[in-house]
């Protein structure tokens, strides 16, 4: 019988076009990752890989391979799916993911509470600018702000929180030394992959802008007063160090969901976690509206 091993290798070199991609998503080294794929072909009795200077390319026998390759995977998540939809323990692994400012700004202390109220359920926080697919059990639980509920998978099932607003957003001391008159120039601070959004062009700025790379480097170059940035308001109006621009107004991310998919849905690690989180989240909602404190 084919290993299932040897599959996942195969496909995570089919997918990566190299060896070397392939051995850093799974966390293995070079030699296991070719060993594996030495193992499959040896088993099949056929090339499934030619090696070319730009990577590797699948054979017309691989091109077949890939095909059954892809519905194996498919029916391993399945049964794994359906398995852990069985699991009704408080115990094991929760994995949840979620953008790293509502973990870091919002969420953590009650993952932490959570976690004393349970301590026989292993979370793993997963916590990137990169969207976890539950479809293929990379997560169990995930937290998204959606603006389009149109855009949400049809196989997943949502609990919809509160929605989630952002506003302008500079130091409290370069805002004085603005209303004050100074002279130097006002920059827009932007995450570099997302850069300056249209409905921010109406507020005038002279300066350049000045570019980052990650929401936490955004928030400590405003901190220093070199100019203005937009931010979620459940991070901004928190700090005291910032302060609302004035003549800005706030502008909706989108609506905050609590995603699950089939049956993992029906565990009781899933089903405890998603429930204490919800009730947290209401709560949190005029804070998340921008609605927790007055500003000028």
């Amino acid at each position: 019988m084919i290993d299932w091993d040897d599959v996942r290798y195969f496909l995570a070199v089919a997918r990566g076009g190299s060896v070397r991609a392939a051995a850093e998503r799974l966390g293995v080294n070079h030699s296991t990752v070719l060993r594996r794929v030495g193992q499959l072909e040896e088993r099949l009795g056929v090339n499934v890989f030619e090696k070319l200077p730009s990577g590797y390319r699948l054979t017309a026998a691989g091109e077949e391979v890939l095909e059954f390759a892809d519905q194996m995977e498919a029916s391993s998540h399945q049964l794994e799916t359906r398995i852990f939809g069985r699991d009704q323990s408080v115990r094991g692994l929760l994995r949840v993911t979620l953008a790293p400012p509502l973990a870091t700004h919002l969420l953590m202390p009650d993952f932490a509470d959570f976690a004393r109220l349970h301590p026989d359920i292993e979370m793993d926080i997963l916590s990137s600018g990169e969207l976890a697919n539950l479809t293929n059990r990379e997560a169990d639980v995930a937290l998204r702000v959606v603006y389009d509920r149109k855009t949400l998978p049809l196989n997943l099932h949502g609990l919809k929180g509160p929605e989630v607003f952002g506003a302008v957003y500079m130091s409290c001391d370069r805002l004085a030394a603005w209303r004050a008159g100074a002279a130097d120039a006002v920059r827009w601070i932007v995450i570099s992959i997302h850069g300056i959004p249209d409905w921010a062009r109406e507020v005038r700025t002279a300066g350049v802008p000045f570019r980052v790379t990650d929401a936490e480097a955004q928030i400590a170059a405003v901190r220093q007063g070199i100019g203005m940035t937009t931010l979620p308001c459940f991070v901004g109006d928190a700090d005291p160090l910032l302060a609302r621009v004035p003549g800005t107004g706030l502008h909706m991310y989108g609506t905050l969901w609590l995603l699950t998919q089939g049956e993992t849905r029906k565990t009781k690690r899933v089903r405890l976690f998603t429930e204490f989180v919800s009730s947290r989240l209401a709560a949190y909602a005029p804070l998340l509206a921008g609605l927790s404190i007055s500003r000028d």
